[in-house]
């Protein structure tokens, strides 16, 4: 079964809740959540280690072009950013989490750009989907602001809009092509430099 298939049916026979947890016959809370983070290689891959994600899907959102392709964004016309639909169990992991997790693994403090990648396609963002996920987002952000940890925060905070799936070749890649993925990561700099912010945070 594809996981596009997968995540239909659990959301389709479940509603807000249904199927089974990895953790032995609790019922899933199937929620998503949607985050930018730079390459959308990559940022799915971290997703995907989580606890308690079942699916990551790569894709585009925010812009104004509809149904973009890939060569669309990667020019910087369509006002998308590359993103990442993130389909988790609400009973093993809660938002707040996914949160936590998504900010220690890219630079909040560039503008349009994320590591060697750069451009607004490139953007870092957090898209709520609901009241609930905006008093979130907004609320890690202020907290990460007083921590003074960061010296300023250039990670967008909007309200979700279409979010187009990518390319079929776009999804898994770093499963698909692990050696030319692997090689991309190291050579953009990303995990040095989320080091550098976070140090083992």
């Amino acid at each position: 079964m594809s996981r596009m298939l997968l995540i239909a049916t659990l959301l389709l026979v479940a509603g807000p809740v249904g199927g089974a947890d990895a953790t032995g016959g609790q019922p899933a809370d199937v929620r998503t959540a949607i985050f930018a983070g730079g390459c959308f290689w990559c940022i799915e891959a971290d997703f995907e280690k989580l606890p308690g994600v079942i699916a990551v899907e790569s894709g585009y959102t925010a812009g104004r072009t509809p149904k973009p392709t890939y060569e669309q964004v990667s020019s910087g016309n369509t006002g998308h950013t590359e993103a990442v639909r993130v389909s988790y169990d609400a009973r093993q992991l809660s938002y707040g989490q996914l949160l936590d997790y998504f900010w220690r693994h890219i630079d909040p403090t560039v503008r349009n750009r994320q590591f060697c990648d750069v451009g607004s396609q490139y953007r870092s963002g957090i898209y709520w989907q609901n009241e609930v996920e905006r008093k979130a987002a907004e609320g890690s952000r202020d907290a990460l602001l007083a921590s003074g940890k960061l010296p300023r925060i250039e990670t967008e905070i909007a309200a979700a809009s279409v979010f187009y799936l990518a390319e079929e070749y776009h999804q898994d890649y770093y499963r698909k092509n692990s050696v030319r993925y692997s090689y991309y990561r190291l050579s953009c700099g990303r995990d040095a430099r989320v080091r550098q912010i976070w140090g083992n945070d």
